[in-house]
């Protein structure tokens, strides 16, 4: 099979498209032949050698990637026969996405609704079991005012959605136009170019005096930093990424000034309702076969992987990629 292998840490040209053995289902596992594999901003870090909190950068030479859907293909051994020929999608045990075929064992997967397609389901069992995750932790109510940063992203553009279908008033911060009015039509009721170093104030002028109560912000940097100002008195601030390259400053003297909340939304906290994370994979398939989210999606032929991690790294990209053999 076709896959595409990294090995020697580096910039994005260092993935090679290239032909390597077929993986074999071992006990309790199936192959899948894959339709779509998901990229996620965190594997351009691993792949430039640099770890990310728990997750270490991998051992040499390897594929990349941590989630796939497509047909169950073959079957390890006790897997029940049933499964041969389904439609799934789930996450794998380590790496190994970027590729025509991957193992995973049967207790990761999800069926996929006959109505949905595989590059969605791909981009709902993580970016849009993430995105129900950190909104649960918001508590966010009908009413409320809340900023998303990265509104045009694979998991902005979810909350964007997701906050609307809840009643929330929704503030959207992208960067350039053309993303800024995708975030408007995904349902931001203010959308705000983050590159327009005068964005603040155009919000607390569209506000007419109200303060932001909530915030997500996944970009970090001088735009979360200006996201963080706006919060009013008593107001939460989730952090869930850095695309900027560096997490938002926040010292405990900000906290205190403002009287606000700040949260690490990623990890344990996202499954404080949900339970497990196969539940909260559940109810982001569910939302996306009701209609509720509609991810975006950018896709890349799987040979051109390392053409999506240099968009990506580079902010050239919206929504979530996905990369189809």
């Amino acid at each position: 099979m076709y896959a595409v292998r990294l090995h020697e840490f580096g910039p994005a040209e260092n993935l090679r498209y290239e032909q390597v053995a077929a993986p074999v289902p071992g006990r309790g596992q199936v192959r899948i032949d894959v339709q779509a594999s998901g990229v996620h901003f965190i594997e351009t870090t691993l792949r430039a050698g640099r770890g990310v909190g728990p997750h270490r950068a991998p051992e040499l030479p390897v594929v990349l990637g941590g989630e796939v859907a497509g047909v169950v293909s073959a079957l390890g051994p006790d897997v029940d026969r049933s499964w041969l020929g389904r439609r799934v999608v789930g996450t794998l045990e380590s790496y190994g996405g970027y590729a025509e075929q991957a193992v995973t064992t049967i207790d990761a997967l999800h069926h996929i609704p006959d109505h949905l397609t595989a590059e969605t389901a791909v981009t709902v069992i993580t970016t849009g079991s993430t995105t129900l995750g950190i909104l649960d932790s918001s508590n966010a109510k009908p009413g409320d005012v809340a900023l998303v940063t990265s509104a045009a992203g694979g998991i902005g553009a979810l909350l964007v959605q997701a906050l609307r279908h809840q009643g929330v008033i929704v503030v959207g911060v992208a960067g350039g136009p053309e993303k800024v009015r995708l975030a408007r039509s995904l349902g931001a009721y203010i959308a705000v170019d983050y590159r327009d170093p005068h964005w603040p104030d155009a919000v607390r002028d569209a506000l007419k005096g109200r303060g932001v109560g909530i915030v997500f912000d996944g970009v970090g940097g001088t735009a979360g930093r200006q996201a963080f100002d706006l919060l009013a008195p008593g107001g939460r601030f989730l952090l869930h990424g850095w695309s900027s390259g560096a997490a938002t400053r926040i010292t405990t003297d900000d906290i205190i000034e403002h009287a606000c909340t700040v949260t690490w939304a990623i990890g344990p906290r996202m499954l404080e309702r949900a339970g497990t994370i196969n539940a909260l994979q559940d109810r982001a398939i569910r939302a996306a076969a009701d209609g509720v989210l509609h991810p975006l999606i950018t896709r890349y032929p799987l040979g051109r992987a390392g053409d999506a991690h240099a968009d990506l790294e580079n902010r050239r990209t919206t929504g979530k990629i996905v990369l189809v053999p």
